[in-house]
């Protein structure tokens, strides 16, 4: 375990707690289909990228939703707090808070 991420509380009423890990190589990898949608590899390349954060404002929020670039789209909050996080701590060595950030409100369920 190389370190936690702050805990992220979610407007669907989930806690979640990002821990870092380093686990070697992957390979394959196996998903459990009723937890998972997606799995992405990112360079560290995409996370250092000039255009991260994007910051947004939501009507009905009180602070910016964050989302963070990859490619040719987007990956939204809270799974882009932690992207935006463990950029700014291991590639970039500053302390961020995330947990201010909103999220869209397609994840407001």
């Amino acid at each position: 375990m190389l370190g936690r991420l702050d805990d992220y509380a979610t407007r669907s009423g989930y806690l979640i707690t990002p821990v870092v890990v380093w686990a070697g190589a992957a390979r394959e990898l196996v998903l459990n289909q009723t937890e998972v949608a997606a799995v992405h590899r990112i360079p560290f390349t995409e996370l250092r990228r000039a255009d991260a954060p994007m910051l947004d404002q939501e009507h009905a929020a009180d602070h910016p939703v964050l989302r963070m670039p990859v490619a040719r789209t987007w990956i939204a909050a809270p799974t882009a707090a932690f992207l935006y996080q463990f950029r700014e701590w291991l590639l970039l060595g500053r302390e961020t808070r995330v947990a201010h950030f909103e999220q869209p409100a397609f994840a407001w369920r």
